[in-house]
């Protein structure tokens, strides 16, 4: 299969790029390596890289005429909350207007498409008590971010009942791993706290600590997709991805502390406007395409922290 990743030199772009190349598929990659790097997909040859802005509409439109890709896989967006409430304009030209023009250009120019994934965000669900978050759950967006992901997957929704598309809408949950970058101001809080530990330095708990997360290991993503893009009656679906588990961040630290056989300074400030209390996937809908996570935090964190 020819697929396409937009977003493939980042963290989770990456690792489905590595999954497929390895598989021997054709694979291509779009980033303008604002927040992806091109180590991170070293084995991509310059032929199959394109450092295009997602935003940019005629390269995007040239790339889809002239490749015809099997599977595009859309990754690419402002993937930070904090980024979002700061601009929220540019970031709903990148996580909207881009992801409407990228199923409009397959709709018109792409013949060969087999399907077509856009990654959201369990960030749509915001702080509605119900647990788990199911697709039917109430979506009560708390920042930019979470509403240009619902925009999103419901224009890649709306693409497949209107016009046939092979589309299907994936709820990412708090995925992490290898390659992760904590660098960034809203980095996922596993890579923070890893460098935070290899480096003996203090570690800020945004709360009271006790916030859940459904924490997904990268490899278990990686798995879900797969899965999803062979499954034909995924079309037209949003669908969560996570493990069905919830975690505290203070477990979390605590399993560091266990692991590192050491503790660290620490320190609480209030959380952040935006955040989310408590999150953990309903994953009923992948487990009937034979879904099943392999890793659980503590086996996920042992690979990760050995990789």
């Amino acid at each position: 299969m020819k697929i396409l990743i937009t977003g493939g030199a980042g963290f989770i772009g990456s690792h489905i790029a590595n999954y497929y190349n390895e598989e021997g598929h054709e694979v291509f990659v779009l980033d303008n390596l604002a927040s992806g790097y091109r180590e991170n997909i070293s084995f991509i040859d310059e032929s199959h890289f394109f450092n295009v802005d997602v935003c940019d509409k005629e390269k995007v439109e040239t790339l889809v005429k002239t490749h015809q890709f099997n599977v595009v896989i859309h990754l690419a967006a402002v993937v930070s909350v904090v980024d979002t409430v700061n601009d929220p304009i540019y970031s709903n030209k990148v996580n909207i207007d881009a992801t409407l023009n990228m199923l409009e250009v397959n709709r018109q120019y792409n013949t060969q498409l087999k399907k077509f994934i856009f990654a959201s965000s369990a960030a749509v669900y915001g702080n509605d008590p119900q647990l788990p978050k199911n697709t039917q759950s109430l979506v009560q967006p708390e920042s930019p971010y979470a509403i240009q992901k619902y925009a999103g997957e419901q224009y890649t929704k709306m693409y497949h009942h209107l016009y046939d598309l092979p589309t299907t809408a994936l709820r990412f949950f708090n995925v992490y791993g290898p390659k992760q970058d904590p660098n960034s101001p809203y980095s996922g809080v596993i890579s923070i706290m890893k460098r935070q530990f290899d480096n003996d330095a203090s570690f800020t708990f945004y709360g009271d600590g006790e916030q859940t997360r459904d924490f997904v290991y990268i490899k278990d993503l990686v798995n879900a997709i797969t899965r999803v893009v062979e499954n034909e009656a995924t079309h037209g679906q949003v669908l969560n991805v996570g493990t069905g588990n919830k975690t505290s961040v203070k477990d979390i630290f605590n399993a560091f502390e266990k692991s590192y056989h050491k503790s660290l300074a620490h320190q609480f400030e209030p959380a952040r406007k935006g955040d989310v209390r408590h999150s953990v996937a309903d994953i009923t809908p992948l487990k009937e395409i034979g879904y099943t996570p392999q890793y659980t935090i503590n086996s996920g964190l042992e690979e990760y922290l050995n990789s």
